[in-house]
């Protein structure tokens, strides 16, 4: 596949618990193409876990040590997972459905995190996935690698602001404080400081890839619906969506500023040397999002994840197919369409100069 120059890509990556399993889909698929060099990787909660395990397994052996090591990983998340008291119903097997809106033992903890605060529900702050990271994942190695930059984002608590964590201060707990649910999990303290969930800030951070000199080309691997057609009725269901509404929020602020940086530079027709304008593309499949249920972010089955998987490589496989002239060429996402009631900023052509009654209204 490797023919003429590399295209250079920035990846920013979602979370959103087992769905993450698509990111690892997507990041294989990527990955074996030897066209793309992947430059920079932005990562919330589930998606800084891929970003810190690609970025290892690349530093120690390459593109096929990336995918190796993502395999491994979910493996062994999937492999944990078959000890937790929280389990899909019998009948739920029996059917086929990959939900937890079923399981009594999901129902129950679901309920009591609502009711007790994580630091007496979990006073030894035990947290299984952390110790799996700290073994599958050497952090030195991460720190060190120069293949890839790595961003990883947290929620201060204090100020509510996004933190950003890179090279070379990433660690098991700035990994830990991106997916830390306040409800499940203490608050991770990093230098004296709380940090919950980064998708509540950030989900993922896209500025600092807008930032990055050296590419262009953001592709954002969405994983969380912006759109469900079917109207929330129970009270989980309109928990799930406000949550998922929530957590989306960020994602959409910053695509907005991306698109009103696109029109300010147009309307002022700005050197894009000096005031660049990042080409956006998506890699995101609407139904196939939509038909999975927040419950199944909890499901952690080998089957799942594999079908998950296999759902993300064929998401970017299409996307190759279909955009990968695009790229270091022009936008593949159209912003316009998704947001067309941002304002349009007018350019200096279009302001009549004092004293001129002529076309005031413009």
């Amino acid at each position: 596949m490797a023919t003429g120059e590399k295209k250079r890509i920035d990846l920013a990556l979602q979370g959103g618990g087992s769905h993450g399993a698509l990111t690892w889909g997507v990041l294989d698929r990527l990955l074996e193409d030897e066209r793309l060099e992947i430059d920079g990787i932005s990562g919330t909660s589930a998606g800084a876990m891929n970003a810190v395990v690609l970025a290892d397994g690349l530093h120690k052996g390459g593109r096929d040590g990336a995918r190796d090591a993502l395999r491994t990983f979910w493996k062994a998340v999937s492999d944990a997972a078959r000890f937790s008291p929280i389990q899909r119903t019998l009948w739920d097997r029996l059917m086929g459905n990959d939900s937890l809106d079923h399981s009594p033992s999901y129902l129950f903890f679901e309920n009591l995190t609502q009711l007790i605060p994580p630091a007496k529900l979990n006073p030894l702050a035990i947290n299984p996935l952390r110790d799996l990271v700290l073994e599958l994942v050497d952090f030195e190695r991460v720190n060190a690698c120069r293949k890839v930059k790595v961003f990883v984002t947290a929620t201060h608590v204090s100020t509510g602001r996004a933190t950003i964590f890179r090279q070379p201060e990433l660690t098991v707990d700035t990994v830990m404080a991106s997916a830390c649910l306040p409800f499940m999990f203490p608050a991770v303290e990093i230098d004296g400081e709380a940090y919950w969930d980064g998708g509540y800030s950030g989900n993922p951070a896209l500025y600092p890839l807008v930032d990055d000199q050296e590419c262009r080309d953001l592709v954002v691997v969405q994983i969380n619906p912006l759109v469900r057609r079917k109207l929330p009725e129970s009270a989980r269901e309109i928990l799930n969506r406000i949550n998922e509404i929530t957590f989306n929020s960020s994602l959409i602020k910053e695509l907005r500023s991306i698109q009103l940086l696109h029109r300010l530079i147009e309307a002022e027709g700005l050197e894009l040397e000096s005031y660049r304008a990042m080409r956006l593309h998506l890699i995101h499949a609407e139904h196939d999002i939509e038909t999975l249920s927040a419950s199944s972010k909890m499901n952690a089955e080998w089957d799942f994840l594999s079908r998950l998987h296999a759902r993300g490589r064929a998401w970017a496989g299409q996307w190759l197919e279909t955009h990968f002239d695009a790229l270091g060429e022009h936008s593949t996402f159209d912003l316009d369409a998704v947001f067309p009631d941002t304002f349009r900023p007018l350019s200096t052509t279009d302001v009549t100069p004092k004293g001129d009654d002529e076309g005031k209204d413009r």
